[in-house]
């Protein structure tokens, strides 16, 4: 409770995402407006010069994909599969705002926990694992990991570090792999975020969370956006 108090109270967040590195092993830099709101709010935008890259929201169950150069729209689509195809990491609305809050996965129930030398102790659920690391006399979250076999999109690890007033300022998400060649885990897709403009807890417009798609938009599939790689290029 000490290592998340606060995060854990974070009902609303808007930021400034600097994003880089790979996803599906080819690179990406992107630097992206988000905002989101419990429960299950999302919006996603790579603004540019006359129309953004992209628009991505999402509420609830449902995900828009919005690509206003190309005239065209992922309509009604689940949330987690479109992120996994824009940015190559599946994760759910809420399990995105909970990462970029600093609380890390949704662990489940809590199973053990041990504590070890250098100020370092894991906390075990049957989702995964927390480490927690004592940083200037405060516990903090320093790692969590989903584990394999609770989830069918694949093992996840998050990372914070740059701590400022309690809060990380830089995250690593890694999708995983096993290799069955070397019968080792990698990344299939490792982003390295840091947040600037951070804005918690306030109110965010209700119309920040919709689309307003051109009546000319042409329909594009989640199949067709895989196929274009990362966020959409």
């Amino acid at each position: 409770e000490r290592a998340t108090a606060s995060c854990s109270s974070v009902r609303s967040l808007v930021a400034i995402l600097s994003i880089s590195g790979s996803a599906f092993r080819q690179r990406l830099r992107a630097k992206l407006d988000a905002g989101f709101e419990a429960p299950s709010r999302v919006r996603l935008e790579l603004p540019a010069p006359g129309k953004p890259f992209f628009t991505f929201v999402a509420n609830g169950t449902a995900a828009t994909l919005l690509l206003p150069r190309d005239g065209r729209v992922l309509r009604d689509a689940p949330p987690a599969e479109t992120l996994e195809a824009l940015a190559g990491v599946s994760v759910s609305p809420d399990d995105l705002r909970t990462i970029v809050a600093g609380c890390g996965l949704t662990m489940g129930t809590v199973t053990r926990a041990r504590t070890f030398s250098g100020g370092w102790a894991a906390i075990y659920a049957d989702r995964g694992t927390m480490w927690l690391q004592q940083i200037e006399g405060e516990w903090r979250l320093a790692v969590a990991t989903r584990a394999t076999a609770t989830s069918p999109a694949g093992p996840l690890e998050v990372r914070y570090s740059d701590y400022v007033a309690g809060r990380a300022a830089t995250i690593r998400l890694r999708a995983l792999i096993d290799d069955t060649v070397s019968g080792q885990r990698k990344a299939n897709t490792d982003l390295t975020i840091r947040l600037s403009q951070v804005e918690v807890n306030q109110p965010i417009d209700p119309a920040a969370f919709a689309v307003d798609i051109p009546a000319d938009a042409a329909p594009i599939t989640l199949d067709e956006l895989r196929r274009a790689g990362p966020l959409g290029k």
